[in-house]
């Protein structure tokens, strides 16, 4: 596994304040080096029409953006990714630089990994990139992107959608999971868990989560769910149940799903499946213990059971992943 190049493609020189979250978190997870936890790292390019010529002010809403390369750079680049498009695009008042639309298949016609962040979806939609293909968008969104493109599959239900070369995203803090997932997939659980820590985010929130909960995290004074989702991925070994973890949140059983599920779009045992097969890549990354054991100590019971689970999550077996890790042994 490797970190390779990443190319952005910024779609206009003024960037309003609402896309900036999506182009930082980009700049922020592929863009600073951290070598001690994976070198090299990526080799991030920021691309627009306007290459390297320079901006004179600032938009009303928003920031001028100078970038160093145009968007011919996004050819060859091992992942191009799409942060958002100008709001003017989605509604269908503007169309979409032809000359952006032309990059991007001709990227993804190369073998870059293509990738697009809440409304950027829109470009890779209107190259005919996601044709055929599910993928998703912010919720707000997602009706209209179905509407101009019925040849996508589109699904408003999820965090993000992994294609395998082609990846969506819904909007906002779901972007960071996505370039999180990217990070896992390019150098392995240890180092996305890693950096997650070092922005203080979750280490994963899987793309299947629901995109729309109620409440993203629990209530601040809802003081029982918290600790005891902390103490569970600390006790993973051990067979947790649903009553199990309620009784030490101090609830009934019904009251922790039902919060539970409010918080996190998820059920108690699917996040508890999420965690252990988390351990288990880890373990499998990080040492040379033998499939059985990394199955007891990620809380799966046998071997095969790791197997089927990590087969069905991940596809890929624990033995060929492990293989991506020679350091493990």
């Amino acid at each position: 596994m490797s970190a390779g190049s990443v190319a952005v493609a910024v779609i206009d020189d003024d960037v309003p304040f609402w896309d900036l979250y999506e182009l930082g978190v980009v700049c922020t997870v592929f863009g600073i080096p951290h070598h001690d936890l994976a070198d090299p790292w990526y080799d991030l390019r920021l691309c627009s029409a306007g290459g390297d010529s320079a901006q004179a002010a600032t938009g009303a809403g928003g920031f001028a953006l100078r970038t160093p390369h145009g968007l011919d750079a996004l050819a060859g680049a091992d992942t191009v990714i799409v942060p958002s498009v100008p709001e003017a695009c989605v509604d269908g008042g503007r169309e979409l630089p032809p000359e952006l639309l032309t990059a991007l298949r001709r990227a993804a016609d190369g073998g870059s990994r293509m990738v697009s962040l809440c409304a950027g979806a829109f470009a890779l939609a209107a190259a005919g990139i996601l044709d055929g293909r599910r993928a998703t968008a912010h919720w707000l969104h997602t009706e209209e992107l179905a509407r101009r493109y019925p040849t996508v599959d589109v699904d408003d239900s999820v965090l993000y959608v992994d294609d395998g070369d082609v990846l969506t995203s819904a909007g906002v803090t779901a972007g960071l999971d996505l370039c999180l997932h990217l990070v896992r997939r390019d150098l392995g659980a240890h180092v996305a868990n890693q950096l997650a820590r070092r922005l203080v985010v979750p280490a994963h929130r899987p793309g299947g989560q629901a995109q729309y909960v109620e409440a993203s995290v629990p209530a601040a004074d809802d003081e029982g769910l918290g600790p005891v989702l902390q103490w569970a991925t600390g006790h993973l070994e051990r067979p947790l149940t649903v009553d199990d973890l309620a009784r030490r949140a101090g609830m009934s059983p019904r009251t922790f799903f039902r919060r539970l599920q409010a918080a996190t779009g998820t059920t108690p045992l699917q996040w508890l499946l999420t965690q252990r097969l988390a351990r288990a890549q880890s373990l499998l990354e990080s040492t040379g213990l033998p499939v059985e054991r990394i199955s007891e100590l990620s809380g799966l019971g046998t071997g095969a059971n790791l197997r089927r689970h990590f087969t069905l999550h991940f596809g890929i077996t624990p033995t060929d992943y492990r293989r991506a890790f020679p350091a493990a042994g």
